[in-house]
């Protein structure tokens, strides 16, 4: 015969089934959103954290009470959940509904361990606790907090595209000093990878001004001859155009870089020199993102959905 106690562990098992698959779904549901937004929704890795924005010391500062919404990263669960902790698996299932149990009993759990980088938090242990205390509205977590001391700094939206980019970007600068030659331009890519092309871009407008000048370049005058020749002419046509506005989320150096290349190709294709202006125009004709506004619509309508899943 059951008794109370056997009744109550039941109810407290189909309750913790139905959290994790509530969470599950809303951690589902929120990746697609964030496809559509092409947002960021990955925990960082606290390795690949590191490998960017090298740390300097480190030193354990005791238990303190942190805010759940700045843990941002895990040192090793970073594929079992997302940018919310929301769950994104179902193989440890088990773990996450045990927890979920042990907070209707409030019973008090081991305070997390996590390293502090910033003004943000990376699981050493203790993912399963952060998830189930998210999707409770709880607010502050225990951590057994270890201060990671960097020379760089993430913020809340930070992903590793984002922290390569800005290592990328710091080399370029370093290199061409444009920072100190143009301050308040921004010369920055939306995808990493691209400014050692740059870099050959001007290596062979050097070469140009060598042969035209028939004297050595000097360094700077290679990057300001680049910039005022190369560079300007084409942002000019960009910012004319309006361009950027058909690229949702690039930049100037990516239309730059993207229709730089394009002409090339038009005046091989042709056989015939092509303005930089029609270079300009026929890459947006050709490649322009805003024939997808019908994306915004699903957007919509998936948006009104989730919400409603989280109401119930």
């Amino acid at each position: 015969m059951m008794t109370e106690e056997d009744i109550d562990s039941g109810r407290l098992i189909l309750q913790s089934r139905h959290d994790f698959s509530h969470a599950y779904q809303k951690g589902f549901w929120r990746s697609v959103f964030h496809l559509i937004q092409k947002k960021n929704n990955e925990l960082l890795p606290f390795e690949e954290v590191l490998k960017h924005i090298p740390m300097r010391g480190q030193n354990y500062i005791g238990v303190r009470q942190i805010e759940t919404e700045k843990i941002i990263g895990s040192v090793s669960r970073y594929n079992d959940f997302d940018r919310a902790f929301l769950p994104r698996q179902t193989h440890t299932r088990s773990r996450w509904e045990s927890i979920d149990r042990a907070h209707f009993k409030q019973i008090i759990l081991p305070p997390i361990e996590v390293y502090k980088v910033g003004d943000f938090y990376f699981v050493k242990d203790g993912n399963h606790r952060v998830s189930v205390a998210r999707e409770k509205g709880q607010v502050y977590v225990d951590a057994l907090v270890t201060e990671v001391h960097t020379s760089g700094k993430i913020t809340r939206d930070t992903d590793v595209n984002a922290l390569v980019l800005e290592q990328e970007y710091s080399e370029f600068l370093r290199q061409t000093r444009l920072n100190e030659f143009y301050p308040g331009e921004d010369f920055r890519f939306s995808i990493p990878g691209q400014y050692e092309k740059v870099l050959q871009h001007i290596s062979v407008h050097r070469w140009f001004m060598g042969e035209k000048l028939t004297r050595p370049v000097t360094d700077e005058e290679a990057v300001k001859g680049w910039h005022r020749e190369v560079y300007l002419p084409l942002v000019r046509i960009i910012r004319k155009h309006q361009i950027l506005n058909a690229f949702p989320a690039r930049t100037e150096m990516d239309l730059y870089f993207w229709i730089i290349e394009h002409r090339w190709y038009l005046a091989e294709e042709q056989k015939r020199r092509i303005s930089l202006e029609s270079a300009a125009t026929d890459f947006t004709n050709r490649f322009s993102q805003r024939p997808f506004r019908h994306v915004s619509q699903l957007w919509q309508r998936l948006k009104k959905r989730i919400f409603n899943q989280e109401k119930k």
